[in-house]
C-alpha cells in the first residue's frame, strides 16, 4: 500500500436490497425469534408472534397504532395495550428495537446482545431502517460509559440520510 492511501473497505449490505428474498429473511427471524424465546424459557405467543410478523412484513419502522390496523385485516382489532405489552416482551427479548426519532418499531435484523449499542441509518426518502453493527462504535460507547460511571439502558443512534438503494435509482 503506498503511504498516505488508505485501502477501502466493501460497503456492508444494512440496506436489503430490492430483490431479496424477503420470505427467507422473515422465517429466519422468526426461527431466531423462537430459538430465543425458548432459550430465555419463554413463550412466543399468538399476538406476540403476530406483532413480529407485521413488523416483519416490511424493513420500515411501524408505530404501535399501524400495527394494530395491520391485525386488524387478519381478524378482531387488538387493544393498544395489548400491541404494547407485545411490543414490550419482543423488545426485552431484543427481538425489536425502538426507533425513537420516529415513534416506532422495527424487527431486529441482527443476532446480537440486547444490550450491545445499535447504529440505525434511516433512509429520509423510502423510509427503509438499516441497522448497523459496528464494534468500534460499541467499544466507545462502552468506554465512554464506563468512564463516566454510567450504566446506558437503550444504547441507541439514529442517522438520518439517503439509502444506497435511493442513492442508485
Amino acid at each position: 500500500m503506498v503511504k498516505g492511501t488508505q485501502k477501502k473497505s466493501p460497503a456492508r449490505a444494512v440496506f436489503p436490497t430490492p430483490g431479496h428474498d424477503h420470505d427467507r429473511c422473515a422465517s429466519d427471524a422468526i426461527a431466531h425469534a423462537e430459538a430465543t424465546c425458548a432459550a430465555h424459557k419463554e413463550k412466543l405467543t399468538p399476538i406476540r408472534r403476530r406483532v413480529l410478523e407485521a413488523l416483519l412484513a416490511s424493513h420500515a419502522p411501524l408505530g404501535a397504532y399501524e400495527l394494530i390496523d395491520r391485525l386488524a385485516d387478519a381478524g378482531a382489532r387488538p387493544a393498544p395495550i395489548t400491541i404494547y405489552r407485545a411490543l414490550d416482551f419482543l423488545r426485552e427479548q431484543g427481538l425489536v428495537h425502538r426507533i425513537e426519532s420516529r415513534n416506532a418499531f422495527i424487527a431486529c435484523a441482527h443476532n446480537h446482545a440486547s444490550g450491545d449499542p445499535v447504529v440505525f441509518l434511516i433512509c429520509e426518502k423510502c423510509g427503509a431502517v438499516g441497522e448497523a453493527a459496528s464494534a468500534a462504535v460499541a467499544d466507545t460507547i462502552k468506554s465512554a460509559s464506563r468512564a463516566a460511571g454510567f450504566t446506558p439502558k437503550t444504547p441507541v443512534i439514529e442517522i438520518s440520510g439517503i439509502c444506497v438503494n435511493c442513492k442508485a435509482a
